[in-house]
């Protein structure tokens, strides 16, 4: 039997960031669900979703913004391609965020981002986000000599700093309107070297290799440790993180899925109810169609 949506997400969204571990997280663990009945299951979500994004679009009071974090070949891509199927292209923006241009390195580091937020009735998803800059650039500090801030702002509290930013900016996020939902998906070093032999192997996938695949993985460790500062220092009520096993790309959907699903249920969306005069127009307006069709 199917876990209820309620009781399995609990496991991955992180609730008490303070006693975060994640060595504690198994990139595996598919909690007894099969591979079918993940898929059946995300046939049902993906249906939902649609729905629910028809809905939001409808009524335009909230933007869904969708983070997606995580090492090269964890997946992001095939969420989005997958999770989304259903979902109207109309309604939904994805942006993907690489190493920054002269004119992003020009702003502080939300610009970028912030600039590509979705509208209220929109869902917006960002493939790796402003967390490149706790993430990449903390790994690679000499990155912050390309940024060009004044020098005396650039010191040992610098992260510290930008998580404080990105609190503050979330919270201002969700106290107006867009709910915020943040997805590490967390692959083992294992898993991730067999995809990047994948893309070497298969002719389609090959454009997706980057030399830079392979040294960043000799940094492995940094960036578990980089991941894992960022989730207890970003992970709160208004904007949670879901630490979802990357391992099985099958599961992995599933949990984001159900996390998009649940959280745009609690928003208790609906069709704008058209009273009044309003009403009163719609039907004069079917007495002149049905009018017409007599003739």
């Amino acid at each position: 039997m199917h876990p209820h949506p309620a009781k399995l997400l609990k496991h991955f969204r992180i609730d008490d960031a303070d006693s975060f571990d994640l060595a504690k997280h198994d990139t595996r663990d598919t909690h007894g669900i099969t591979k079918r009945g993940a898929q059946d299951q995300l046939g049902s979500d993906a249906k939902r979703l649609a729905d629910l994004q028809e809905r939001l679009y409808a009524q335009r009071e909230w933007a869904v913004l969708i983070i997606l974090q995580g090492m090269d070949a964890a997946g992001k891509d095939s969420v989005i391609k997958h999770v989304m199927s259903g979902v109207n292209p109309q309604g939904c923006d994805v942006h993907s965020f690489q190493a920054p241009s002269h004119l992003e390195l020009a702003h502080d580091f939300l610009w970028r981002t912030t600039v590509c937020l979705p509208e209220r009735g929109r869902i917006g998803i960002f493939n790796r986000s402003y967390y490149e800059e706790v993430l990449v650039v903390r790994v690679h500090p000499e990155l912050l000599a390309s940024q060009k801030l004044p020098r005396e702002l650039v010191g040992k509290a610098i992260w510290k700093e930008r998580f404080q930013d990105i609190r503050v900016f979330e919270r201002h996020l969700a106290r107006n309107g867009t709910l915020v939902l943040k997805f590490f998906l967390h692959i083992s070093r294992e898993e991730q070297c067999r995809r990047l032999l994948d893309r070497l192997d298969e002719p389609a996938k090959r454009w997706k290799f980057s030399i830079d695949d392979v040294t960043e993985r000799q940094r492995w460790d940094a960036y578990m440790e980089a991941y894992a500062d960022m989730i207890r220092a970003s992970s709160r009520p208004a904007a949670p993180w879901y630490v979802v096993p990357a391992d099985n790309k099958w599961f992995t959907r599933l949990i984001v899925a159900q996390a998009v699903v649940d959280a745009l249920d609690g928003l208790k969306l609906d069709f704008p109810k058209v009273t009044g005069p309003a009403l009163e127009e719609l039907h004069q307006i079917r007495k002149a169609f049905e009018a017409e069709a007599d003739k």
